[in-house]
């Protein structure tokens, strides 16, 4: 793969040519039309089959905002996503939408709401109006932290439903548990031998199915250089 990067005053002139014999060119104008704005054109060209393709994204940003559009070049009809994150505080505020102009139909549309501190980090979302829920996190001192999971789907009329809890029992080692709505129940032991090598022991059981087996055990070594 071969790759060539030009820049003039906050102008980005990159090109790849892939193994694939496929070329890719993007073009980026960063901080010039407004601080914290940055547009970014992507297309795409292969010769031998002459297909081609595009995508126009912008993103800005400010210490409060988050702001992402981006746009296929389709002259069939564009898909425009889109994305904005809000800070006030603890407090954040998200969404996520996705528009297809072809069929003049919004096929993503999402909210989330959280706030957080360091021992405590609430999570709340809805999906397209239809999949809702919130996670809970909780710092109880420095040996204790427990975790809440809840979600319903209004097309099915299901909940899901996960409380999960984490003890340290020094510094080096620590005790999980988790049991959800399906009578799953999780537990781990993760030990620090040394530096740069930890031992996870871990198991889930069916609780449902106790005496049927088909339970899991599992053993895990993360080394670090």
């Amino acid at each position: 793969m071969s790759q060539g990067e030009d820049g003039i005053m906050g102008l980005t002139f990159t090109e790849k040519w892939n193994t694939d014999n496929t070329l890719n060119t993007e073009v980026a104008l960063e901080d010039k039309v407004a601080k914290g704005l940055k547009l970014v054109l992507n297309t795409t060209f292969a010769p031998q089959s002459g297909k081609k393709s595009g995508v126009l994204k912008s993103t800005y940003k400010t210490d409060a905002l988050s702001l992402n559009l981006d746009s296929t070049l389709d002259l069939g009809g564009p898909v425009v996503n889109g994305a904005a994150v809000a800070s006030y505080r603890n407090w954040l505020v998200g969404y996520q939408m996705s528009f297809d102009t072809a069929k003049s139909k919004l096929t993503k549309n999402n909210f989330a709401v959280g706030f957080t501190n360091p021992d405590f980090i609430l999570h709340t979302y809805a999906n397209d109006g239809a999949e809702f829920g919130g996670s809970l996190f909780h710092k109880i001192n420095h040996e204790l932290e427990g975790a809440v999971d809840l979600a319903w789907s209004a097309g099915s009329n299901t909940t899901r439903f996960s409380i999960g809890c984490k003890y340290a029992l020094d510094k080096d080692a620590a005790l999980r548990a988790k049991v959800n709505n399906s009578a799953q129940v999780g537990l781990g032991y993760q030990q620090k031998v040394r530096d740069g090598i930890t031992l996870t022991l871990s198991t889930l059981i069916d609780g449902k199915n106790f005496n049927q087996g088909g339970h899991k055990v599992g053993l895990a070594m993360e080394l670090e250089a």
